[in-house]
């Protein structure tokens, strides 16, 4: 018998804010978090000088020195928003944490840079003189499950989803199979990046970024025709998912029900991204809920601001919902935050299905030609009255996922 699953948990760090509420309120402003920074100034051929960094949150008093020892910023940031994720769900210091009831699923598209770069000193240097005991572990595709799974003595599955830009959705995606097939009764899933200039380099090297660093206010414009790229981002966003008996029984509060998910992949082309099996991963993810295209209220689209990506991912929606489906993205306000995407702007579509109010896309004045036609929520917000929303990411690599979350509140 499979199990149904809910989520009692969220909690987040994002450009919009680093309280789930704080960030939620922000998507009301029709502001972008974009902002120019001089610090990319020194950087010889580096096109964009944007980005969007974390708002509002600090490291807690009480992570001293021996406890970070084996933590860079996002494992720092990962660790502390799970202890209020864990608290909002009522499961803080709870037994079943540690009891092996409970697992880790987390990703970020790569350990804590600056610990690369102690690593990498040594090879060009030629001495041994900034790495510690804990450097490997901060610099680790799995440092934050583990950094997590250390710190509140799990002892379930870890499972580490470090895909790139669907870290988070299939972090989420993984957590909710694992309760689903009765492994697991409790996940802490999610996902997180941290800013780096390396990040920032990786994309404008491809052609990928924004270069309008006169007016960050005008970028990203996802599905625009006068897009110009991506903007970095960075955060944090942790889910306490749970098997819906055991909240039930413990009456819990229940933010929404994870009724479908899919991933799957192109293999095609490494960074090329492909409608057809970007429509294959929607049509997987509503058979796994058993629910028709007509049941889904609203889209939260991955929509970088690229042109292949959002020429790709609104025809791949078209063919699968027509014309007629809402939809918005949430990186038109945080830009790209990597790693950390998927499960932001999970707990975003949450918050706004839940409120019934869902936010436009910002800078989207002239519609791309060669995007489809979609119902582009534009200018305002839009109050929306649905039972099931639909998240939607794309990776390098060709990874594509997709989830289904209900309301329940």
């Amino acid at each position: 018998m499979t199990k149904r699953v809910v989520i009692t948990g969220m909690a987040i760090a994002s450009p919009l804010g680093s309280t789930v509420k704080s960030a939620y309120d922000r998507l009301h402003k029709y502001e972008n978090c974009v902002t120019y920074l001089e610090e990319l100034d020194k950087y010889e051929n580096l096109n964009t000088k944007l980005a969007a960094r974390v708002i509002g949150f600090e490291k807690p008093e009480d992570f001293d020195r021996k406890i970070i020892r084996t933590m860079g910023p996002v494992s720092i940031m990962a660790v502390a928003k799970t202890r209020e994720a864990l608290k909002d769900s009522g499961l803080f210091n709870s037994e079943i944490i540690t009891n092996g009831e409970t697992g880790v699923s987390f990703g970020s598209s790569s350990g804590s840079i600056a610990a690369i770069m102690d690593f990498y000193s040594m090879c060009i240097e030629k001495k041994v003189k900034n790495l510690t005991s804990g450097s490997y572990i901060r610099m680790m595709p799995q440092t934050i499950p583990v950094n997590i799974s250390l710190f509140f003595k799990t002892h379930g599955r870890l499972v580490n989803t470090s895909t790139a830009c669907t870290s988070g959705s299939l972090g989420i995606g993984s957590a909710y199979e694992l309760i689903k097939n009765g492994v697991q009764t409790v996940m802490i899933a999610g996902g997180g990046e941290e800013y780096h200039c390396t990040q920032v380099g990786v994309f404008d090297t491809l052609y990928a970024t924004s270069s309008k660093n006169n007016t960050p206010e005008l970028t990203p414009a996802p599905f625009d025709k006068d897009r110009d790229g991506l903007v970095i981002g960075e955060g944090v966003g942790t889910l306490i998912l749970e098997d819906y008996e055991q909240a039930k029984n413990r009456v819990a509060k229940i933010f929404a029900e994870i009724v479908g998910v899919a991933e799957n992949t192109d293999g095609t082309h490494i960074t090329n991204p492909n409608s057809e099996t970007m429509a294959i991963v929607m049509k997987q993810a509503l058979k796994s809920a058993n629910l028709k295209p007509s049941d889904i209220g609203y889209i939260n689209a991955h929509g970088t601001g690229t042109t292949l990506g959002d020429i790709a991912e609104s025809i791949a929606t078209y063919s699968v919902f027509g014309g007629n489906i809402p939809i918005s993205t949430i990186k038109s306000y945080t830009g790209h935050t990597l790693g950390a995407c998927g499960a932001i702007e999970a707990i975003l579509s949450i918050e706004m299905m839940n409120n019934k109010w869902f936010c436009p896309n910002l800078n989207l004045k002239n519609l791309d030609s060669k995007c489809a036609e979609l119902d582009y929520i534009v200018n305002e917000g839009r109050k929306i009255d649905t039972e099931y929303v639909m998240s939607n990411n794309f990776a390098f690599g060709g990874i594509n996922t997709s989830l289904i979350l209900k309301r329940t509140l």
